[in-house]
């Protein structure tokens, strides 16, 4: 029964990522479909509402995906570099993969952040080019499941 509860978490961090990342995409399509004038880095172009709602709604699941790998993987504290050093190799990768999702979760979060924020506006906007931030993001958001599957069935394993 355990096997089949964990399956199922890992399924849902992976289908929660992974509709982050396609949002992500999407709203980079919607973005890319407004008017806009570019000329070299800079950018002078029209929100889009669509892209900030796709937007808003990949940074959600990402972070809800986050929440629940890390609230389901429990705690595995090391607070040393010797705790570390004397830990199990299962441990380890633990931690790593821990360290590693946090990372991920912030550069995917504040490159969603940014590109769904450059929509935000009511007219039109110019500045530097805000390009590619979305689907960054979305990348990351994969990114991200990998890493959370993999915190999730170390912790999940190292904890005999």
């Amino acid at each position: 029964m355990a096997k089949v509860a964990g399956i199922f978490m890992c399924l849902l961090i992976v289908i929660m990522d992974v509709g982050a990342g396609i949002l992500g995409f999407e709203a980079e399509i919607a973005q890319n479909k407004v008017k806009h004038l570019r000329l070299w880095i800079f950018e002078c172009r029209e929100p889009s509402h669509q892209a900030f709602m796709l937007g808003l709604g990949a940074a959600v699941l990402l972070g809800l995906a986050h929440a629940v790998a890390n609230l389901l993987g429990g705690c595995n504290c090391i607070c040393s570099q010797q705790e570390f050093d004397k830990a199990s190799p299962n441990r380890q990768m633990t931690v790593v993969c821990f360290i590693l999702t946090w990372v991920v979760l912030a550069g995917g979060l504040s490159t969603l952040v940014i590109g769904t924020m450059s929509n935000n506006r009511s007219d039109g906007s110019c500045g530097f080019s805000h390009h590619h931030f979305l689907s960054i993001g979305g990348i990351l958001c994969f990114l991200h499941g990998l890493f959370s599957v993999a915190y999730y069935v170390s912790a999940t394993a190292s904890i005999d």
